[in-house]
């Protein structure tokens, strides 16, 4: 999973950081960073966590690509 935050959105309530620290850290401002995008397995509860607790929802989650799932277009290459 990857974690992305909408800085223009965030507010600074800091919620994320609090019940987070381990995904979230505090800017020089107060707002949300992320230090490390890529959130490991074993830490997407609590970005999740992070994240919900966002009154702006300024922080989004996307998920691991499924494995095999590449950009297929159905395009064969050839031009006919």
């Amino acid at each position: 999973m990857k974690v992305r935050v909408d800085l223009k959105a965030c507010k600074s309530h800091g919620r994320c950081y609090m019940l987070a620290p381990e995904v979230f850290s505090e800017g020089e401002r107060g707002h949300c960073l992320v230090e490390n995008p890529q959130v490991p397995p074993e830490l997407k509860e609590i970005a999740r966590l992070g994240a919900d607790a966002c009154p702006e929802q300024a922080i989004h989650l996307e998920p691991d690509p499924e494995p095999g799932a590449g950009s297929r277009s159905g395009a064969t290459g050839r031009r006919g």
